[in-house]
């Protein structure tokens, strides 16, 4: 693994020097890395300096995730459970005291940055947020205004009666 340091800049201009493992963990430096186009500091124009300092913390805990490996042997296969585990709980930990607002900030930088593990992190927290939420407090949540009037408001109830039972059958 390269000890190179890449210097990355948010869109606030705060600056960031990490190892070349985490910076590729970000799909979007991999590419400037490969393409040689990482000599100077890499502009972050989508992502503030706290939010880019998270999703560095995170890239760091997953930089040796195991998930590029492709020998395959039962102690390895133990081992990488073991890890996903510990990882698993790691995330959990991570993400359990941020609010919606950082989650949101997070999922974009995801989004931009193409880290997958924290996209779906995030997502999936999100979706955890929202369950059992109803309409009117995931508007709220997403900032949706209800564009409905009260009778086609009441008509979409109707036709889609069983998206709205408390305890739906299968």
């Amino acid at each position: 693994m390269s000890s190179n340091k890449i210097e990355l800049t948010s869109s606030d201009g705060e600056t960031f020097v990490i190892d070349e493992a985490v910076a590729r963990k970000f799909q979007i430096v991999a590419h400037m890395i490969d393409d040689d186009c990482a000599h100077r500091a890499i502009p972050l124009a989508n992502v503030t300096g706290p939010v880019l300092a998270m999703a560095i913390e995170f890239c760091k805990k997953h930089v040796d995730d195991g998930k590029d490996s492709t020998e395959a042997t039962k102690d390895k296969e133990e081992e990488q459970e073991a890890k996903e585990k510990e990882l698993k709980a790691w995330d959990d930990e991570f993400i359990k005291d941020k609010d919606i607002d950082t989650i949101f900030k997070l999922i974009l930088a995801a989004n931009y940055l193409n880290v997958k593990d924290l996209l779906e992190l995030t997502c999936q927290t999100t979706a955890d947020y929202i369950k059992d939420k109803s309409p009117e407090e995931i508007r709220e949540i997403f900032g949706i205004e209800n564009d409905f009037t009260a009778e086609e408001e009441a008509k979409v109830r109707k036709d889609n009666a069983w998206a709205f039972e408390a305890d739906p059958k299968p």
